[in-house]
C-alpha cells in the first residue's frame, strides 16, 4: 500500500461537538493509520496554543494549525505567522469607525487586548478562557496581530467593506472572528517539510472552514454531519463523526486492516 498523508480537522470531525471530546473510534483509527505506516496530522484553524492540547490528547506529533499558517513537525513548531499587518489594521480601523468593539490577539495565547470596553458592552465575554487587557494607549501597529474579534451582528456584516480581505468565521452569534483561513496552503507547506506528495494526501472535514482544503490535488472525505457545501466538494461522504465515520471510511478504503472495535 502506498503511504498516505492524512490531515484531519478537529471540531466536528475528530471531536464530538456536544462533548468537545475526541470520538473514541476516531482516536483509535489514527493509531491504526500510524501503525500501518501512514503520516497523520491535524489540520485546524485553531491557534497553536489551543491545538497543541488536542494534538497531545490524540497522540500525534504533526499539525497544520492557525488556519494554515502554523506548522508543527515531530512536536516542533516550525513556523507560525501572524495576519498580514496592513490588512489587519485596516479591518480594525473600519470596525472601530463603524462603532463596533474590537479585541485583538497580539501573540499566540489566550490573551487579548483592546483600547476600550466596547466589545464587552456589545458582545459580552468570549465563550472560552480569555485574559483581557484594556489599554487606551495601545498602538496596534506596533505589534504582530494574530486574530481579531469584532462585536458586529451577523445581519450587519455587510457594513464591513473589507470583510473578505482577511479570513473570517463566525462561531459565536455575538461576534465575528478574523484569522487565517488557508488550510490548503498549510498542507502544501507540510508536504515540503516532510517530503510527501500531494496525490497521496487524504483530508477529512465537516464545516465551511474546510472548503479550502477540499481540493482536486488530493482525496477529500466529508463527514456525514458536514455542511452541504463541503459534501458537494467531497470525493467521498462517510458517516457522522459520532457514528464512527472516520473509522468506517478508513476501513472501507483499505487504509486500515483491523475490523471492529
Amino acid at each position: 500500500m502506498n503511504k498516505k498523508y492524512f490531515f484531519f480537522d478537529i471540531d466536528g470531525t475528530l471531536s464530538d461537538d456536544a462533548t468537545k471530546k475526541i470520538v473514541p473510534s476516531a482516536k483509535r483509527t489514527l493509531e491504526l493509520l500510524q501503525q500501518e505506516g501512514h503520516f497523520v496530522a491535524i489540520a485546524t484553524g485553531r491557534a497553536y496554543y489551543k491545538a497543541k492540547a488536542a494534538m497531545e490528547e490524540i497522540g500525534i506529533s504533526n499539525m497544520v494549525c492557525n488556519g494554515g499558517k502554523g506548522i508543527v513537525v515531530n512536536e516542533k513548531l516550525i513556523e507560525n505567522a501572524p495576519l498580514p499587518k496592513r490588512k489587519a489594521l485596516a479591518i480594525i480601523q473600519e470596525a472601530t469607525e463603524l462603532g463596533y468593539g474590537v479585541l485583538v490577539a497580539l501573540d499566540d495565547s489566550y490573551q487579548v487586548y483592546s483600547t476600550n470596553h466596547l466589545f464587552h458592552q456589545q458582545a459580552g465575554l468570549r465563550k472560552e478562557p480569555t485574559r483581557y487587557t484594556i489599554n487606551a494607549k495601545l498602538k496596534y501597529e506596533e505589534h504582530d496581530i494574530y486574530k481579531i474579534y469584532v462585536s458586529i451582528p451577523k445581519d450587519k456584516e455587510h457594513q464591513l467593506t473589507l470583510l473578505d480581505t482577511v479570513g473570517h468565521l463566525r462561531y459565536e452569534e455575538n461576534y465575528l472572528m478574523f484569522q487565517h483561513d488557508n488550510k490548503k496552503e498549510g498542507i502544501l507547506k507540510m508536504l515540503k517539510y516532510i517530503g510527501g506528495e500531494s496525490q497521496n494526501v487524504v483530508v477529512f472535514g465537516d464545516d465551511y472552514n474546510d472548503l479550502d482544503m477540499f481540493d482536486d490535488l488530493w482525496y477529500s472525505v466529508a463527514m456525514g454531519n458536514a455542511c452541504d457545501e463541503l459534501k458537494k466538494k467531497a470525493n467521498y461522504i462517510t458517516d457522522a463523526n459520532i457514528d464512527d465515520g472516520i473509522y468506517n471510511a478508513c476501513h472501507k478504503m483499505g487504509w486500515i486492516k483491523e475490523t471492529g472495535e
